[in-house]
């Protein structure tokens, strides 16, 4: 729909759920909110449930999700899945690429993702040549997106080491640029459609060379586009980056530019006092993945030291162990109740923050994430009356959505004005358990 209006049984306007809420919608934004309307206009479309803003997935990389279950049998380390991972990206082709980022996509939408941060950097074919088109890559997720109905920001990657003073190895040799200028001509390229942002990543400081970080952050100063980089996620890269440069990861990147409001570092996980104050006083994100950094046995991040500090949290499926805001919102809170063996770290409203306004902020979608007039018509309705949401009082949707939902409550996905999830349903993958076999079954093959 162009124009119309929808009317929610209940809705999260930010700091409190508001029964009875009216959202006019034209052209793909909020025109209205019109709340104390106890019965739907004529004509509205009926969203029963809470309805919150579009899930943002800060940080993804869209083919781990062909390991789901694979990587889980055995024992190992972050090293050791990383072999496994390396093995899936040497399969990848821009075609069995896009079906498979279109299938996963869709598994996002049924999850009430409307925007996901794509990690991109398989770039190349296998040994390094490029594509005739040298962004096939990153035009299949873009054009899968489009066809699953979400938005994308495209964070193209620059990975040019396997180590500090490391050539790329047989595996990374796709990955790889050869240069950060190469990397930026090349990123200079893509366009940003209605659907489309184009932000920059760093993949970590173990893989761009500390003399080329600072082009990765200029092209994106330039945009005024999102960064994103793998920060202090193992030890074992903090170890290695001391030897080679004599400070953390973090003051690395600060002594390079990299940090800033438009920065986003992902996991954050094992940081000295000092990293976390330059990341707050920079006003650097944080996005945490905690199913992720559990499924890979990283550790758990200080995420609530980094928020005092004044970094911004934000989420991501990353590997997509699952894919599942609501979890991941729940878990960065139980994490730490683990930790600290006391309760109450955030809120069920700072937490969906972190999953919606200051998600799509990470990802450069400033107008997105908010339930208000002039905002993107994003929004998705979890269910109230499920096995895992009855009883609660309607008044507390919020504290049930984080601590009790699941991607398995979301009923539907609106983006843009328009449905793309209708009462459980995608209905422009129609059948996405399928699509996903078909997918990772060709690429196992």
């Amino acid at each position: 729909m162009t124009k119309g209006t929808y009317w929610l049984e209940h809705a999260w306007l930010g700091d409190h759920v508001e029964p009875g809420v009216a959202l006019d919608v034209a052209d793909g934004r909020i025109t209205a909110v019109r709340t104390g309307t106890d019965t739907p206009p004529p004509g509205a479309e009926v969203l029963r449930g809470l309805t919150v803003p579009g899930l943002a997935n800060s940080h993804s990389h869209c083919f781990h999700r062909a390991l789901r279950g694979h990587v889980q049998v055995g024992s190992g380390t972050f090293w050791t899945w990383r072999e496994v991972m390396y093995s899936y990206a040497g399969r990848l082709t821009p075609d069995n690429y896009h079906a498979l980022a279109r299938a996963v996509y869709a598994e996002m939408a049924l999850a009430g993702i409307t925007a996901v941060g794509e990690f991109h950097y398989v770039h190349h074919a296998p040994g390094g040549t490029p594509y005739a088109d040298p962004n096939a890559m990153g035009e299949a997720l873009i054009a899968a997106a489009a066809e699953a109905g979400i938005r994308i920001t495209l964070l193209d990657t620059c990975y040019l080491s396997a180590g500090f003073g490391e050539a790329p190895n047989r595996h990374q040799q796709r990955f790889s640029d050869g240069s950060a200028e190469h990397w930026a001509a090349r990123c200079s390229l893509l366009k940003e459609r209605d659907h489309v942002r184009i932000g920059a990543a760093i993949h970590s400081v173990r893989a761009v060379p500390a003399d080329q970080l600072a082009t990765v952050a200029a092209w994106a100063d330039e945009r005024q586009a999102p960064l994103h980089v793998h920060l202090s996620e193992q030890t074992a890269e903090n170890d290695a980056c001391l030897a080679a440069h004599g400070r953390t990861p973090t003051r690395l990147l600060a002594d390079h530019g990299v940090l800033g409001p438009r920065t986003t570092g992902v996991h954050n996980t094992h940081l000295t006092d000092e990293d976390i104050a330059l990341l707050g006083d920079t006003r650097t994100g944080t996005c945490m993945c905690p199913t992720t950094e559990r499924d890979l046995a990283d550790g758990i991040g200080p995420a609530v030291a980094l928020q005092q500090a004044g970094s911004p949290l934000s989420l991501g499926s990353d590997s997509h162990a699952v894919i599942d805001l609501l979890e991941e919102a729940r878990a960065m809170e139980l994490n730490e109740r683990l930790r600290t063996r006391t309760r109450g770290h955030w809120t069920a409203a700072a937490l969906l923050r972190a999953a919606t306004a200051d998600g799509h902020t990470a990802l450069g979608w400033y107008d997105a994430g908010t339930l208000e007039p002039g905002a993107l018509a994003d929004f998705t309705t979890v269910a109230l009356d499920s096995v895992r949401t009855a009883g609660p009082l309607p008044r507390l949707g919020a504290e049930t959505a984080v601590f009790a939902a699941t991607a398995a409550d979301v009923r539907h996905t609106v983006v843009g004005g328009r449905h793309v999830v209708r009462d459980g349903h995608h209905l422009l993958v129609p059948d996405v358990p399928q699509a996903l076999a078909r997918a990772v079954a060709d690429l196992r093959a």
